[in-house]
């Protein structure tokens, strides 16, 4: 959010008296590019925790970093 200033009310762009656009202040456009992707890692985060867990050792792990495989 801002701090010190007023909050800028987005502005309507209209063609044939539709809505066609948004103009908005681009600190309000990144706060909402954030958010979009923390929602889009707590799907992935939900997706996630539905697979069974899979533990290995190590070792195992390194290997397959070597060769390419994770």
């Amino acid at each position: 959010m801002k701090s010190g200033a007023e909050k800028k009310t987005p502005e309507f762009v209209y063609r044939d008296g539709k809505p066609v656009a948004v103009i908005l202040d681009i600190n309000e456009y990144r706060e909402l590019l954030e958010r979009l992707e923390d929602v889009e890692d707590l799907k992935l985060l939900e997706e996630m925790r539905k697979k069974p867990l899979h533990f290995r050792e190590l070792d195992e792990f390194l290997r397959e970093c070597q060769s390419g495989r994770v």
